[in-house]
């Protein structure tokens, strides 16, 4: 009989240990936004293995927008970091699934105590088991509050994902437009040295006067200072497109895209509606849940939990064995949660206002985002089809003028600064509209261009 007391009790620790053991699935992990979900993201495994180090002393000679954003989400420290705060709440969603661990106490009266009648035999022993048993639920409601928060935790890579996609593009806009102003710088720079020998040619021949010379080399000197300050400016944007990928990305010689494509802008109220797409709106479900969850765990509590006693005990005056079987109660009389339960139905009224009030700020930041897109698209269209192409005609019709000794180096001067300053406009028009719309696109989460208009 004690052999087969002995068999159950080994097996009930089993058990009790085997309890809650399954790892959790990849539940927490939201699916990606259809903004840039063709590029695949850091993931990390369930178990921690590191990458071999990557060669960031190679070079990519020309570098696309699509392997930019794929540099940018598989290297990209941020992204990481949330990637692996998903599966630090896993293992919360697994730990939180446990059983209490039994415990195991062992006793002996009258240890070590010698004297005058006294039988060493003649001792009580006793090794008991104890365990704690769940009564209200309060493991089940532990693991579904674990599990909405590493829900939240996907959510919050998500939105971490949306927020490097539209880094990455306004990030790779800024090298392109820098790329375009040093070209541009370049080819005045050409220019004002071809202009200055113009210049100092009709000086020698008699048909200007010298001082147009000293003014053909200011505006060449100009154009040099010019150039060297694009040139600086292009490794700054440079520079802090590489930072997004942390240390582990490639170096790059140039980016290679297409500023002048633009398409039409999708009205207000088009886009409006999408914003819930939006991890910060999508994630309030999770949220309501997370604290629906906690209310019920703060409920589950108010019944205690019974700890189940059971063993064995040896009577050291008759030889004898028994089982010994006992159950131990809390009484809930001072604490029954209260604080908590009010607590948690605080915190789910709390939710329901944050939700509107992250709604209205992401309103705000589409109205302002949008303005920028249509004010930027209509600049580029004027200057692209009338602007630029007169400011163009223009000069080409006063240098040659001025060679042909009809316009002086005044009108010369003052047609190319106009020309420069156009095709500045026309730049900043440019970039202002590409980085409004990746702003855009990440706030509704998807590309315009899957949008009918």
């Amino acid at each position: 009989m004690v052999y087969a007391i002995r068999s159950y009790l080994w097996i009930g620790v089993l058990l009790l240990l085997g309890l809650g053991c399954a790892a959790p699935r990849d539940l927490a992990w939201q699916p990606p936004r259809p903004l840039a979900a063709d590029q695949p993201a850091y993931r990390p495994p369930k178990r921690p293995v590191f990458d071999a180090e990557v060669d960031t002393s190679r070079t990519v000679a020309q570098l696309t927008l699509e392997a930019a954003l794929r540099y940018t989400l598989r290297f990209n420290p941020e992204l990481q970091a949330a990637a692996w705060e998903v599966r630090a709440r896993e293992a919360r969603v697994l730990q939180a699934g446990l059983w209490p661990n039994p415990e195991l106490e062992s006793d002996i009266d009258g240890a070590g105590a010698t004297g005058p009648g006294l039988d060493p035999q003649d001792r009580e022993m006793s090794l008991v088991l104890t365990q704690e048993l769940p009564l209200g639920g309060d493991q089940g409601a532990a693991r579904r509050q674990a599990m909405q928060e590493a829900r939240l935790a996907g959510w919050n890579y998500e939105a971490v994902r949306l927020e490097l996609v539209a880094r990455t593009r306004q990030a790779f806009v800024e090298v392109l437009t820098a790329q375009e102003r040093l070209r541009l710088a370049d080819s005045l720079l050409q220019l004002a040295r071809r202009f200055e020998q113009a210049v100092q040619a009709r000086v020698s021949a008699g048909k200007a006067p010298p001082f147009e010379a000293r003014r053909a080399m200011v505006v060449r000197a100009n154009a040099e200072l010019a150039a060297r300050e694009a040139a600086q400016m292009l490794e700054a944007a440079r520079r802090q497109l590489q930072s997004l990928w942390g240390p582990a990305g490639p170096r790059f010689d140039q980016v290679v895209g297409t500023l002048s494509e633009v398409d039409p802008v999708p009205s207000f109220a088009t886009l409006r509606p999408l914003l819930t797409q939006h991890p910060a709106l999508a994630q309030f479900a999770a949220r309501r849940a997370l604290q629906q969850s906690t209310l019920q765990l703060a409920r589950a509590r108010r019944i205690p939990n019974l700890n189940l006693v059971a063993g064995l005990v040896r009577y050291g005056n008759t030889g004898t064995q028994a089982f010994r079987l006992g159950l131990r109660l809390p009484l809930p009389l001072f604490d029954r949660q209260q604080g908590n339960i009010q607590e948690a139905r605080y915190r789910l009224l709390q939710t329901e206002t944050e939700a509107e009030a992250v709604r209205q700020a992401l309103i705000r930041r589409l109205a302002l985002a949008h303005a920028r897109l249509l004010t930027s698209y209509q600049a580029v269209q004027q200057l692209q089809q009338e602007v630029l192409p007169a400011a163009r005609e223009i000069f080409a019709v006063i240098e040659q003028g001025y060679r042909e000794g009809k316009f002086d180096l005044l009108t010369v001067l003052d047609a190319q600064r106009t020309l420069l300053e156009t095709t500045h406009q026309y730049l900043d028009a440019l970039r202002d509209y590409h980085q409004a719309r990746a702003e855009v696109e990440a706030l509704i989460a998807q590309p315009l261009n899957r949008l009918s208009h």
